[in-house]
């Protein structure tokens, strides 16, 4: 009797109709899926790509931790934006379950024209074309995949709907991606503080004339947020050993397209071959469906399994590269106020050279000198608007008290010099 119970239990089918799942997140806990539409979007392979892209890039190299990827955020992201909607309906606004759906899905895909290790190799694998650009091509595709479904998504994504709030909750100075991935990121690296009061900000939106502000009682947590930006980047993203590690990524990936192209073959994936024999330009990207297809097979699988081949290539350029970065023998990074002289520049790249025996154009992959910027506010591109109590809208650099705001409104640059431990 025990055995015939236990057989029927087993030819049972599941139910593969629940798609209002709930994602158990180590950052917020339960994430809910609310929506059949949006489930089948998330199971989509352009969206589960996403999970073979990393969010951070190479940090991982510096905190260990740093693993977790765009599929994280993008889910994060969600979360937050559904919050911020049941706040801003809550205190008078019309929002319609439509573009409720469609805020949703826009925050769901707006990092989806990421390329491999993200913000790494986001111009050299395609020519001057930003992974937003990328983004709103996906998201024309799939608009015509599911009938249209995604059309006002699209609208608030590139900030043409009617309601420039929505689109702020997307992209702006103080948008559900930026708290998400100061949240996400923050956890992940174990760096502290990056952490910011997410359930705070999101409790003190509000709407004015059609724009996002938040309420003066939040000007604390705001500032929090400004600051613990200013300190993820200089901390995490813009960490010097990270650079000098993403650095020579690009550089790796920089000198594969250019033996590619000048007729060395080379061992890559498809998709990555694709783009290192080509060129391409904007127009082409958005013109011929093949290109965002090769893009969509493109993930960081591709661009570590090269590289480790890549190791024994002929090209004693790429090859040292290629087994420097996978062995972690990552070049040694000076950091300056001040832009580094020509010369000293100059005896960098003749030390190297005479110690690896490297031509002088191969001196331009191991020797290089760049800028770094962080702009933790930039009042001129969108302000952060706050509702005061008498009703007037101040940006918040002009209603904080703390000095540390309008220093944080002013772009600090760095340069460093990057070469090789000898």
């Amino acid at each position: 009797m025990d055995k015939i119970n236990i057989f029927v239990r087993m030819s049972v089918a599941p139910n593969t109709n629940n798609k209002k799942k709930l994602i158990n997140d180590p950052v917020y806990g339960f994430i809910t899926i609310p929506d059949e539409f949006i489930f089948d979007l998330i199971e989509h392979p352009y969206v589960q790509r996403l999970r073979r892209i990393s969010q951070l890039g190479l940090t991982h190299l510096v905190y260990p931790g740093a693993l977790h990827t765009r599929f994280h955020h993008v889910l994060g992201a969600m979360h937050l934006m559904l919050q911020a909607v049941a706040t801003i309906r809550r205190k008078g606004h019309e929002i319609t379950a439509e573009e409720e759906r469609a805020v949703l899905c826009a925050i769901l895909l707006h990092d989806i024209g990421h390329g491999p290790f993200s913000h790494a190799l986001e111009y050299d694998l395609a020519h001057k074309i930003s992974h937003e650009d990328i983004s709103a091509f996906f998201m024309e595709k799939l608009s015509k995949e599911f009938d249209g479904k995604l059309d006002l998504a699209l609208l608030i994504f590139k900030n043409k709907y009617k309601k420039p709030f929505l689109h702020q909750l997307v992209s702006s100075q103080i948008d559900m991606d930026r708290m998400d991935y100061l949240n996400r990121d923050s956890f992940f690296t174990g760096v502290a503080e990056g952490q910011i009061g997410s359930d705070r900000i999101i409790e003190m939106l509000n709407v004015v004339n059609g724009n996002l502000v938040v309420e003066e009682k939040a000007i604390y947590s705001v500032e929090k947020f400004l600051v613990a930006r200013r300190f993820m980047y200089w901390q995490v993203y813009l960490h010097k050993t990270v650079v000098a590690a993403e650095f020579m990524l690009i550089h790796i990936l920089r000198r594969a397209k250019y033996l590619m192209q000048n007729g060395t073959e080379l061992f890559a994936s498809p998709a990555l071959s694709y783009f290192l024999k080509r060129n391409i330009e904007w127009e082409e990207f958005k013109s011929n469906p093949e290109v965002l297809e090769n893009f969509s097979r493109l993930d960081d699988f591709d661009i570590t399994g090269a590289i480790k081949v890549w190791q024994d290539a002929d090209d004693r350029a790429l090859s040292m590269l290629s087994r420097k970065l996978i062995n972690r023998e990552l070049f040694k990074v000076e950091v300056s106020s001040t832009r580094f002289a020509d010369e000293r520049v100059l005896v960098e790249k003749e030390l190297i050279s005479k110690k690896l025996g490297l031509t002088q154009e191969e001196m331009e992959y191991f020797v290089f000198s760049e800028r770094l910027t962080n702009n933790a506010y930039n009042q001129h591109l969108q302000n952060i608007n706050l509702l005061l109590k008498n009703g007037e809208i101040m940006d918040v650099s002009k209603a904080s008290d703390n000095l540390n705001i309008s220093a944080l409104a002013k772009p600090v640059e760095k340069f460093f010099l990057c070469y090789p431990v000898l």
